[in-house]
């Protein structure tokens, strides 16, 4: 089969979602489908071979945090183009509420379009003034998939409709195992974080408030950070005398990321809202890294109401110092839980999920048939 996937947001910049789309692209390709992905991104990115620029990123804010991603004229010329050529059996767009190339793609086709919903949101008036382009757009999907139960809710009430619910994959072979970074290693009072350190939601400044509380009493913690932001602002969320116990790595690889996750005694998660699903679990928990998550219903879902990790109260940094300081101080319920973590997370791995996705696929397609581009279409 001829799969054309879409990707709403720059390819360059990690996220939950373009880690999905990469990964299954990645399980679809090995399962001996052609796969082909367009995506915003600067020319000279080095991308993939099978990933096509539909022209640079810009920041947009977006659900809560900044996205980024490409509208306008040159990317909607580079999406007709793709579509042209590209002879797909099915289209495979990500968030096509979202105004970046999602839209476009569903404007330049005609044909088995499936689009997966990643994101859980409430009516807004930007939302309401939207209606009728996006309206436009969505009737040309002939299969719908959201990635858990709220990002489900969000469109049946926004949109009507039905939905298939499939859930975010991981590929859990990759993380199983990794030698940690140098200089650290579970010692028994290492803290882990990892996301976007200037967002929010990703719930940082939980951690950091719950660091400090339990600092003053732990000699040896430490925490360890990585993902793109400003360590200034970091820093001055921390007394002065615990600096030296926070470390930021930054941007890392995904080979690095997968090290970290080996690295840390208790992984945490603070993320304070807007997640539909949480990729970071699902990785830290097929890394065996003990989870402690705010208890966000979607965190909630994927750890089993406290059965794969433990919870804390969201947006309760004392909650947080409570329930981290319970894990550091019990080896042997860290132990439990990252073997649960370790079986959970079995269900969202690729091959099991790229099957269910595979199954729509052949529900919107029929011999004979395929993606073409739409003439006479808007833009």
């Amino acid at each position: 089969m001829r799969v054309g996937l879409v990707c709403p947001y720059a390819w360059d910049v990690p996220g939950g979602v373009m880690a999905h789309i990469r990964d299954l692209a990645e399980a679809l390709m090995a399962d001996g489908h052609h796969v082909s992905v367009i995506s915003p991104a600067s020319d000279d990115d080095d991308l993939p071979s099978y990933v096509v620029s539909a022209g640079r990123p810009v920041p947009v804010p977006y659900n809560g945090s900044v996205a980024r991603m490409s509208f306008g004229f040159l990317s909607a010329a580079r999406v007709r183009r793709w579509v042209r050529e590209g002879g797909f059996d099915v289209l495979h767009i990500h968030e096509p509420l979202v105004p970046s190339l999602g839209v476009l793609a569903c404007w330049a086709a005609n044909g088995p379009i499936v689009a997966t919903f990643h994101a859980s949101w409430v009516r807004s008036r930007a939302i309401a003034v939207a209606e009728p382009m996006l309206r436009s757009a969505l009737e040309k999907i002939s299969g719908r998939i959201a990635v858990s139960d709220a990002a489900r809710k969000s469109l049946v009430e926004q949109f009507g409709g039905d939905t298939v619910l499939i859930p975010n994959g991981v590929t859990v072979s990759r993380y199983v195992e990794a030698e940690p970074l140098p200089g650290w290693g579970p010692d028994g009072d290492t803290l882990g974080f990892l996301g976007r350190m200037d967002e929010p939601r990703k719930g940082l400044p939980i951690l950091l408030d719950a660091f400090a509380i339990l600092a003053a009493r732990r000699p040896g913690l430490r925490l360890l950070i990585a993902g793109p932001g400003d360590a200034d602002d970091v820093y001055q969320r921390v007394p002065a005398e615990f600096h030296d116990r926070v470390v930021l790595l930054g941007m890392v690889s995904e080979a690095d990321k997968v090290r970290a996750y080996h690295s840390v005694d208790v992984f945490c998660a603070p993320n304070t809202g807007g997640e539909s699903f949480g990729i970071v679990l699902a990785e830290a928990m097929s890394a065996g890294a003990p989870v402690l998550a705010s208890d966000i219903p979607a965190f909630r879902k994927v750890l089993g109401d406290g059965q794969a990790g433990a919870l804390f109260s969201n947006g309760d940094a004392a909650s947080l110092a409570a329930e981290a300081e319970r894990l550091l101080a019990d080896p042997d319920r860290r132990a439990m839980l990252s073997a649960e973590a370790r079986r959970a997370v079995l269900k969202y791995d690729w091959s099991t999920v790229a099957r269910d996705v595979l199954r729509v696929y052949e529900t919107v397609t029929s011999p004979g048939t395929g993606v073409v581009e739409d003439k006479l279409s808007a833009p």
